[in-house]
């Protein structure tokens, strides 16, 4: 077969959206194998056969036990073989290679086309071209030469030697055991001085902790309250949030039912009808659009309580940027079904689906969500610009603009990734658009709006705010832009990337220490005594007891979630065997949801409470909200995810990737109960979070404050403890004029 074989190979991969089902090289969906691990295992077994049937040729028996033992050893030596001419720019296949890539493609043939009867995906005609089914097993067989065969120069293959398949000779590797140790070291040794130091901080509380000179944002400040016309405006921003977080968790129930089919007795027999990757790429997609519709919506919020006025000429804006989300979701989401379904033709690639698993929407949209950050840093530079005080570039403002100026920066690495693109290339550039989001800026963002909407109500000073901002940005970025490595372990990086991730990754741990040591001050801030209002008032007179619950549960997650089951499998020896297992989902749903999505819905309910007329608030059903969807995401977590993680990670080790991603063993009784189980869970999360949460934000649509007519607004946050000294009032910069509620 020829190059161009491989590349349109990869082209139908993307085309019918099938990194939303299965994984390549371990990166994408779980519900189906790994096409690589597949790939090798059943090129391992034609590479063998060939060798038997020609030894039953030559000698006229079958081969015995002992013989069959050669045979193996011969197989592994001739997959390990590495016969490609540079100068020629050629890879030579052996006979028993070509009988095995005449076996993949068979395979492949019949799964989809000749011998595809079965209800689960993929279904019947899904696709029905056979040169297509042909050019994609060539794009699997590819695959599986690249984890098998060795680099130049070295005794392991370009992925390290994964994944495990003893059968193909891939074990793990001298680096992969010794990074682990290495990375194991560092991270003990980070923690101690990290420990150190708070061991430190704790002794300084006056000079660290500064705690505010201010009241408490109290009910009755926020009853009196009246939002300027763009804060009122962010209130549908928040509503449709709600709305596309009740579409992304359903298709997440859709997707759950191609296991188990238990929509059936509720009278909705979609089992079959509703591919699942197409409600999975619903599913993914969705949870970044109403995570980013809240964020985008938060920051702008708060941009009159920054500047101490509303700034003229940003309501449009802010109602076109509105209107390019609403353009953006609708029409990326009717793209990423019509696109698989052969329904766009040629168009498939700019309107329908890419095929990169969360970067899915079509080149188009992602063009349109690149002007939507653009937009949006103009929003936000104009309404913080007023807030920017001379020489103090680390100021709380700021930082809320270089985290939002990050973001598109970073999102530009997602247009170097094309249907044609070599596939190592194109997914470490897929990654530098999730991890470099999540592990870095957004980290950045969250840590931002976390510490002012703090300041904002009263718990904690500023300066204290700026402290912890300032650290834990250097230790995200320090940590997270080498850390992000741990993801290019196995698709054809060096050691030397390895060496990076190990280490860093486990570093990333850190940061989360310290967010949870912040978490536990925040929490026993009622024993403090802040001016004239003492903290043990907190329950009785505060106005946000629900959203500071929900600002403890993003530090809870942070740790649990994205610490403690990332962690376990950061580690290049453990995350050798668990690369595309359930231990990924259970780390993903724990740190998305828990963490994101626990800030995201903080965010929405802190500008609700401020905008909605003061009898429209329910506070016994936020708290309801609060305790289903964490209650329901931890039932999922210690149900499901991560013992359906542990069993696969045991059958791995045992067997090798290519069984415990088979589905003989995801679509066992095994499996299968513990998804039941799951639905625990997510009955808990969905009908008495995410439903009364939409419920809520529709139902007050019409119950918002009236907006004020002037242009200042009440002073939330102004000058505390860091006000210039009298002393100074004379060099002080003059304040902003403020009118009170």
């Amino acid at each position: 077969m020829d190059k161009g074989a491989i590349t349109r190979g990869q082209e139908v991969f993307h085309k019918y959206a099938l990194m939303e089902y299965g994984s390549f090289f371990g990166d994408g969906a779980q519900r189906g194998p790994d096409f690589t691990a597949e790939a090798l295992h059943i090129t391992t077994q034609a590479v063998t056969e060939h060798h038997a049937l020609r030894f039953q040729s030559e000698k006229g028996v079958a081969p015995d036990a002992e013989e069959r033992k050669v045979l193996a050893e011969r197989t592994k030596d001739e997959l390990k073989a590495n016969r490609y001419d540079k100068d020629k720019d050629l890879i030579m296949l052996t006979e028993a290679q070509v009988f095995a890539l005449d076996r993949v493609k068979k395979y492949y043939t019949d799964l989809f086309i000749d011998q595809n009867t079965q209800k689960s995906f993929p279904p019947p005609g899904f696709i029905s071209d056979r040169k297509e089914v042909e050019d994609l097993a060539s794009f699997f067989f590819w695959g599986a030469w690249v984890c098998a065969v060795e680099r130049p120069g070295s005794d392991f293959s370009y992925t390290h030697n994964w994944p495990f398949d003893p059968e193909a000779g891939n074990t793990p590797t001298s680096p992969v055991i010794l990074w682990s140790v290495l990375g194991l070291l560092g991270f003990v040794l980070g923690c101690g001085i990290v420990l150190y130091f708070i061991g430190q901080y704790n002794q300084l509380p006056n000079k660290f902790f500064t705690p505010p000179k201010r009241d408490l944002l109290t009910s009755t400040r926020v009853d009196a309250f009246r939002p300027t016309p763009s804060q009122r405006a962010t209130y549908k921003f928040f509503m449709v949030a709600a709305l596309l977080f009740f579409l992304q968790v359903t298709s997440g129930i859709v997707t759950i039912n191609d296991f188990v089919d238990f929509l059936q007795y509720f009278g909705l027999p979609l089992h079959g009808e509703i591919p699942v990757n197409l409600s999975r790429t619903w599913h993914i997609m969705l949870s970044l659009y109403w995570i980013s519709t809240c964020w985008i919506a938060s920051s702008i919020f708060i941009l009159p309580i920054l500047a101490k006025k509303e700034i003229p000429g940003q309501l449009p804006l802010i109602q076109t940027l509105f209107w390019m989300l609403f353009l953006l979701v609708g029409g990326s989401l009717t793209g990423m079904v019509l696109g698989p379904l052969g329904l766009l033709g040629e168009w498939w690639y700019m309107l329908g689906h890419q095929g990169w698993e969360y970067v899915d929407f079509g080149r188009v949209f992602q063009v349109l969500l690149m002007a939507v950050f653009v937009l949006w840093g103009v929003v936000i530079y104009r309404g913080i610009r007023p807030a920017f005080v001379r020489k103090e570039p680390w100021n709380l403002p700021n930082w809320i603009f270089y985290s939002v100026l990050g973001i598109p920066l970073l999102f530009l690495s997602g247009f170097v990734a094309r249907p044609e693109t070599n596939f190592v290339i194109a997914d470490f550039w897929r990654w530098m658009v999730i991890h470099m989001w999540v592990e870095a800026f957004f980290e950045v963002f969250i840590t931002v709006i976390v510490s002012y909407l703090l300041v904002l109500m009263g718990l904690v000073s500023r300066q204290a705010a700026i402290r912890v901002v300032y650290f834990a940005t250097i230790l995200f970025l320090g940590t997270g832009l080498l850390g992000i490595s741990h993801n290019f372990y196995w698709n054809a990086k060096p050691v030397a990337t390895m060496a990076l991730g190990s280490v860093f990754s486990t570093l990333q741990f850190i940061p989360l220490i310290l967010l949870t040591v912040e978490a536990w001050r925040f929490r026993n801030m009622p024993r403090i005594a802040v001016g004239d209002v003492e903290h043990k008032d907190l329950r009785r007179d505060f106005a946000f007891p629900e959203v500071f619950l929900f600002l403890v549960a993003v530090n809870f997650w942070n740790f649990f979630g994205a610490g403690v089951m990332g962690i376990i499998i950061n580690l290049p020896i453990m995350n050798y065997f668990e690369h595309g297992t359930y231990l990924t989902i259970n780390h993903a749903h724990a740190a998305l949801m828990g963490v994101y999505g626990n800030i995201s819905i903080a965010a929405l309910l802190f500008a609700s409470r401020m905008v909605l007329q003061p009898a429209r608030w329910h506070k016994k059903w936020i708290m309801t909200v609060f305790w289903s969807i964490n209650a329901g995401l931890m039932l999922m977590v210690i149900l499901d995810l991560f013992p359906a993680g542990a069993i696969q990670f045991k059958v791995v080790v045992e067997k090798g990737l290519w069984y415990g991603r088979s589905a003989a063993f995801i679509g066992g009784k095994t499996f299968e109960g513990l998804t039941w189980l799951r639905g625990i869970g997510a009955t808990l999360f969905f009908l008495g979070g995410v439903i009364p949460l939409a419920w809520f934000m529709v139902s007050r649509f019409r119950s918002l404050k009236a907006p004020r007519t002037d242009l200042h607004i009440e002073d939330l946050d102004g000058p505390e403890d860091e006000a210039p000294h009298p002393t100074d009032a004379a060099s002080a910069p003059a304040q902003m004029p403020t009118i009170s509620a």
